[in-house]
């Protein structure tokens, strides 16, 4: 099986950084992961916090387009009750539009923060599932042009008019969605990083149950983790333990920290926090070039999926850089990108 590897940018800003810096990082990773061969670079939808920068996928999604050549780009995801579900029809069509078949639509439910945030971010969110379902199946109808209740009997066109359509992508981490994106025919991808319990149940409901769509025939799936690779095995031991930590912060609700890796390695975890960390290590993958090849590898055969999303963070950017590099010299990424446009 050859591996196909994605990136999944939170837009991260670094200690010392800023927002400002941390786009400019992402230009720069779209550019790289561009040329070494990934398959899509995708952004998430956060907001009401200050160390992410990513509040509006859409519009990073126009820019790093245009900086790129053959990687595809989209969101990881939008998430759908946060917007009306016309307005991101629209935003993506023009995207696809603007860079025809390379564009990902991928949907989550999640608030992608605060509900507070998100009530003020979409007034008429009423956090009901069926609401959601409901969003799922009038953007279908909007990017296609099909008549629904949603777009009164398609007396309301999502512009653009166009003839393609954004790949379309469920995103889940408990499973549930798995089961709505067999139903409506989207490809599937499941976030390891948030949960590392049920996935390859999850992906195995989903390939079960699918009922193909004009949009995809064949079940499509991927999975996406948090990892680093480093041929420094200091750096990776101390990238262990940020993350370690970090993650453990989150789980505490302390979303505006950015720890050091002295601050994680000073912490004195209690024996119920050590073993919070132990589970929290299934969500990532962090090691030398040899132990990622292997981990990613294994976790690709668990879930019976051929392509992996990477998130990662670190403190130094050209750190980030050269995981990337990293992981496609491991799985030659480049090299099958060369023979493919020879």
């Amino acid at each position: 099986m050859s591996l196909q590897l994605s990136v999944l940018d939170q837009t991260p800003i670094r200690r010392g950084s800023n927002a400002v810096e941390a786009l400019q990082e992402s230009i720069q990773l779209a550019r790289l992961a561009d040329r070494l061969g990934y398959t899509r670079y995708w952004l998430s939808e956060h907001h009401n916090t200050i160390t992410l920068a990513g509040a509006a996928p859409e519009v990073l999604i126009a820019r790093l387009a245009g900086e790129t050549n053959y990687i595809r780009l989209g969101s990881g995801g939008i998430m759908l009750p946060n917007h009306s579900t016309l307005k991101v029809a629209e935003n993506f069509r023009l995207l696809e539009a603007l860079y025809p078949n390379r564009i990902d639509l991928g949907l989550g439910r999640a608030p992608g923060g605060d509900r507070i945030t998100a009530q003020l971010l979409n007034p008429s969110n009423t956090f009901d599932p069926q609401e959601y379902i409901r969003q799922i199946r009038d953007l279908k109808d909007f990017l296609t042009d099909a008549p629904g209740e949603g777009n009164v009997d398609g007396k309301i066109r999502a512009i653009p008019s166009i003839n393609t359509v954004p790949e379309l992508w469920m995103l889940t981490s408990s499973g549930e969605s798995a089961y709505l994106a067999a139903h409506t025919g989207m490809a599937l991808s499941y976030a390891q990083f948030i949960n590392p319990v049920g996935g390859a149940a999850a992906i195995a409901s989903y390939r079960q149950r699918f009922r193909p769509s004009a949009q995809l025939s064949a079940p499509q799936a991927n999975v996406g983790i948090f990892a680093f690779c480093s041929d420094n095995e200091r750096k990776v031991q101390e990238v262990q333990a940020t993350m370690d930590y970090r993650l453990l912060s989150f789980e505490k609700g302390r979303f505006d920290e950015i720890p050091t890796y002295e601050t994680a390695k000073a912490y004195n975890y209690t024996p119920g926090e050590w073993q919070r960390v132990l589970f929290n290590r299934s969500r990532m993958v962090i090691g030398t070039p040899e132990v990622v090849k292997e981990k990613i590898t294994a976790l690709a055969n668990e879930l019976e999926v051929e392509e992996v999303v990477i998130a990662t963070f670190a403190d130094q950017a050209e750190d980030r850089f050269r995981s990337y590099e990293l992981f496609s010299e491991v799985f030659e990424l480049a090299e099958r990108q060369t023979r493919q446009f020879a």
